[in-house]
């Protein structure tokens, strides 16, 4: 065997040895974790650009001494160091092949906050909305607001000099970061900051202070190559920023800010906080032409606005196909506009903001666009524009197929005099190379989000990719613009650094370097020394890349082009981790782990299907552990704006995991459910033991997986369609013809409610008919059982009964109405999956909510409640996680506030925790507990003692009940009791 062989051979085990001394070394010393398994390194394997490089390790500190002790265990073993945030950077900034170190997870608190002065000092993992919320109170805010402020950390935005929309006024970070708190490359810690006549912005470390010194004199010696490289744009976030070194009184930590984790490792940031304003107003301008946009964009921001962002016509083509945006889209178009500039003022003068948007009416005006101005001055549109403006990148990656939005050229920006001729010039490049572009975000400031439509898994699309960007970095330079404008330089841009900045300071960037971190082991391959942005094995989807598991797919995926292609659809940029608002992703906000993520999940699926797991890897118990916390409650499939469905996706999983592993017992119990309760509801006083002997408690644990701490439903006489079995021919057309379905749940432990369903429906004048099941004498089933522990070919069966029972009634007119969500919206969602076709989508388009059906029909006159005025009582309101899913909140609250004297409450929650057999199972029964704390079971605390409390949800009530031993009602409860009673 030749010398180079034997490398190759022993390079394996070399690496093995490595990790395996980084792991022990790792063990003894952190108070953090370190984790070394394959999922969680494939998890940390990728952010939310095209590459992917399989780090050695993830480490998730808990504290500074936590950081300096892995970079000095990481110097024993020759490992890079790698520091991340939230991992939604768009050039591959925080992955690599060393160690990674996670901050967002414990690292993440306030070290010192002073109101008084409006600073604030940060651990770097602290995520910029609970930052904000943080010092809200006191009338501050920090102002630089990058779209992604629900999930981005303060640290990441320190790292890649972060901007925001309202740059136009606050700045970048460097214009808003006070002092940096660092480690050096082999741990020792010092602190960078402001200088002055007799103050060196060094403390803590006398090598810093030698390195601090070191790099002045070169900036200062470069100073007239510095004052002619730079580009003199505000958005200018490329290379090290020595500029701000030759400034009357440089800030030190400047010079790490954008520095992308290349010199030293961020333990602290202080922040300089802004006055929030009492009031902001927006304008949305429209146009007939992007270019028309381009040529005024300079114009309007010469009115002196906050903010001027671009919604291009890929955002209003998409957004309006996305149940999420459509309504606020719908709101705040007139027409068929092209394209939107969102044109923002703010201030504490009211009656002055109005006054500006007249000038913005005015001047859209003098330049060829009447009456092109929608008003928006109330907060709560404006929070929903602004909404749709944040997930412009993500609405423009849910385009279905290979060919997605691919970020390298994003956030080159140039001056506002030449943005017009720009990107007419960038899509002459697109077109030449057989593309198009998407454009969004920052007209304000001349930097134009911007994406060619590209299929990375070809090489030929990779070439093009190689061949725009050098086209639009000359562009960029021939505008004397700057080609990272905003998101950093990472892999995708830092080869451009040389070409743009030149080779005097190129060389400057690689001394400042080299002095940091003489070793190149801190984020290597970023800034200096680039990695090649075209390298495809540094791809996600690298040349060889093929989904290979599973051949057969127990679900329809055709939509999506195949279950692979609907994992893929996760672009990583990170929606799902926001802590508040919506209800997304409640398992990561109880544990805030990236193993139970819908980003973490979605990457471990496609990871494990193509093989880049290990054998295997597909069916294997750490794929299992790895979704054993998503709780399924659909809130991806509204609120993920690119699709991804991770409910339906581990029902596919679990089809092929229990088919390999077997089908546990509590998993058998808990499906065969709707075949068994009758029989069950016979045996009641028997079965219904359980919970009164704390032995049997702990024996249905032992032998059935069954929680001890929780209780069980109480089995009772079950609900039962009374009267002859209706026929097609009597419905009559004129839509009050209903079929309520009854649940198992509802038919089995709570009649009261299908009973008091059937009053109130009786009471607005519906007529109900009776439906009985074709073949024998169990009622109709939504399959929801087998589903949930993904045996899809019993579901399947079921689903087949019951739509041939359904079927010919709706096909005369009539709908049906079910109270369960989980089960009713069934109709609506899985059954597409397992019995695709007109007849399935004709059920679905009919099936309704019980309250959906009553507000729809209150809405347009078609009936009345006769109800009694409840003299003030409160209601608070639990939304199910599918009512939330399918939009269909408003229906219930709508409903609600028709009671007349009903002061109706909702409650901003995400999953209440139980979701059906998690709620019952001991390994899950704690973290079912944490998310019912994250804010349902808090806002029920402070209820009254004689409030009500609404959920639709069986689960949800069971929780309210088990956690707290409050009552809570389905909706049809609170209806039949307000009721004008019958004489």
């Amino acid at each position: 065997m030749t010398g180079t062989k034997a490398q190759i051979a022993t390079a394996p085990r070399a690496a093995a040895r490595r990790d395996a001394g980084l792991a022990r070394r790792l063990a003894e010393q952190l108070q953090g974790e370190a984790r070394f398994d394959a999922f969680t390194r494939g998890r940390y394997s990728t952010d939310a650009s095209i590459y992917q490089i399989m780090p050695s390790g993830v480490v998730l500190p808990r504290s500074a001494a936590d950081i300096a002790a892995t970079l000095r265990i990481a110097a024993e073993h020759g490992a890079p160091v790698i520091l991340r945030g939230a991992g939604t950077s768009q050039n591959g900034q925080p992955i690599g092949s060393g160690l990674v170190v996670d901050c967002s997870r414990h690292f993440n608190g306030v070290l010192a906050y002073d109101p008084e002065a409006g600073t604030i000092t940060v651990e770097p993992g602290m995520v910029l909305e609970r930052l904000n919320a943080r010092v809200k109170a006191d009338g501050w805010f920090f102002p630089v607001e990058p779209s992604t402020a629900t999930r981005c950390t303060i640290g990441g935005m320190a790292g890649n000099n972060s901007c925001g929309a309202r740059s136009l006024r606050y700045g970048k970070m460097s214009d808003n970061v006070l002092s940096l708190d660092a480690l050096l490359h082999d741990g020792e810690a010092f602190t960078f900051g402001l200088t002055g006549n007799t103050v060196s912005g060094v403390t803590g470390s006398a090598r810093a202070e030698a390195l601090a010194e070191q790099v002045r004199t070169l900036a200062d010696e470069h100073r007239d190559e510095i004052a002619l490289r730079y580009p003199k744009v505000q958005r200018r976030v490329g290379g090290y920023n020595l500029d701000a070194l030759i400034e009357p009184r440089p800030n030190l930590a400047h010079l790490l800010v954008g520095s992308e984790g290349t010199l030293a490792a961020t333990t602290a940031v202080t922040l300089k906080l802004s006055r929030l304003p009492t009031h902001r107003v927006m304008g949305v301008c429209h146009f007939p032409s992007f270019r028309a946009a381009m040529e005024t964009t300079r114009h309007i921001v010469a009115l002196d606005p906050v903010a001027v962002e671009l919604v291009d016509n890929n955002v209003l083509v998409l957004g309006a196909d996305i149940p999420l945006f459509r309504t606020t889209l719908a709101d705040i178009t007139r027409g068929k506009p092209n394209c939107l500039l969102l044109t923002e003022f703010a201030g504490d003068d009211l009656a002055a903001l109005k006054r500006d948007l007249k000038r913005l009416e005015a001047c859209m005006a003098d330049h060829g666009y009447p009456d092109a101005v929608v008003e928006i001055v109330e907060p709560a549109r404006q929070k929903s524009v602004w909404e749709v403006r944040e997930a412009c990148l993500n609405i423009m990656m849910s385009m279905k197929g290979d060919a997605k939005p691919v970020s390298f050229i994003e956030d080159c920006a140039v001056p506002l005099e030449h943005l017009a001729d720009y990107t007419d010039a960038v899509t002459e490049v697109f077109t030449k190379h057989g593309t198009r572009g998407t454009w969004y975000a920052h007209a304000s400031v001349g930097c134009l989000h911007v994406r060619p439509i590209l299929d990375m898994k070809l090489g030929g699309d990779v070439a093009k990719m190689r061949a725009i960007a050098e086209e639009t970095a000359e562009l960029v330079r021939r505008y004397k613009g700057s080609y990272s404008g905003e998101h950093g330089d990472g892999i995708s841009r830092s080869e451009f650094i040389a070409p743009l900045f030149g080779d005097t300071l190129a060389k400057c960037f690689e001394v400042v370097k080299d002095a940091f971190d003489p070793d190149n082991r801190l984020n290597p391959g970023k800034i200096i020394r680039p990695l090649a942005m075209d390298d495809r094995s540094l791809f996600r989807f690298k040349p060889d890349y093929a989904v290979t598991q599973p051949i057969e797919t127990a679900l329809d995926w055709s939509d999506w082009g195949g279950f692979g292609a609907a994992v893929e659809m996760c672009n990583n940029n990170g929606t799902c981790r926001k802590l508040v608002g919506g209800a997304m992703c409640p398992s990561y906000r109880a544990t805030r782990d990236e193993q139970h993520l819908t980003r973490g999940r979605a990457n471990s699926l496609r990871l494990a299907m193509s093989g880049q797991l290990g054998q295997d890897a597909f069916t294997s118990p750490e794929m299992k552990r790895t979704l054993d916390l998503c709780v399924s409650c659909k809130a991806c499939r509204r609120e993920c704006p690119t699709g991804v469905d991770m409910a339906k996706m581990k029902i596919e999983f679990l089809y092929h995991y229990h088919a390999r592993h077997g089908l546990p017992l509590r998993e058998r119990l808990i499906a065969l459910m709707p075949l068994y309760a009758g029989a069950a509801a016979r045996l009641a006083p028997f079965l219904n033991l359980r919970d009164r002997h704390p032995g049997l408690a702990r024996l249905s644990e032992t032998f059935a997986g069954l929680s001890a701490k929780r209780s069980l439903p109480r089995w009772r006489r079950p609900w039962r369609e009374q009267g002859e079995a209706a026929h097609p021919d009597d419905i009559t057309g004129d839509a009050r013809d209903i079929i309520l379905f009854g649940d198992t749940f509802n038919r089995a432990f709570e009649r009261e409610n299908l009973e008091a369903a059937e009053r109130v429906l009786r009471a607005a004048g519906y007529r109900l008919h009776r439906v009985y099941p074709s073949r024998g004498l169990r009622p109709l089933c939504c399959g929801r059982t087998w589903l949930a522990s993904g045996q899809t070919d019993r579901a399947r069966q079921e689903a087949r009964r019951t739509l041939d029972a359904l079927l010919p009634f709706v096909r005369a007119g009539a709908r049906v109405v079910g109270l369960e969500p989980s089960c009713l919206l069934t109709f609506r969602d899985e059954f597409a999956s397992l019995l695709p076709g007109a007849d399935t989508a004709l059920l679905a388009k009919q099936s309704m909510l019980f309250e959906e059906l009553l507000a729809a029909d209150l809405a347009t006159g078609r009936i009345e409640l006769p109800l009694v005025d409840q003299r003030g009582r409160v209601a608070h309101l639990h939304g199910h996680c599918h009512q939330k899913s399918f939009g269909l909140m408003g229906s219930v609250e709508t409903v609600l506030r028709s009671v007349p004297g009903l002061d109706l409450r909702v409650i901003e929650s995400s999953c209440c925790g139980m979701a059906g057999a998690f709620g019952y199972r001991p390994e899950s029964i704690e973290t079912s507990f944490a998310m019912a704390e994250l804010s349902l079971f808090p806002a029920l605390r402070a209820a009254g003692p004689d409030d009500l409390v609404v959920a639709d949800g069986t689960s949800c009530r069971h929780q309210i009940h088990d956690g707290l031993g409050i009552h809570a009602e389905h909706v049809a409860r609170v209806l039949d009791r307000a009721l004008v009673p019958r004489h």
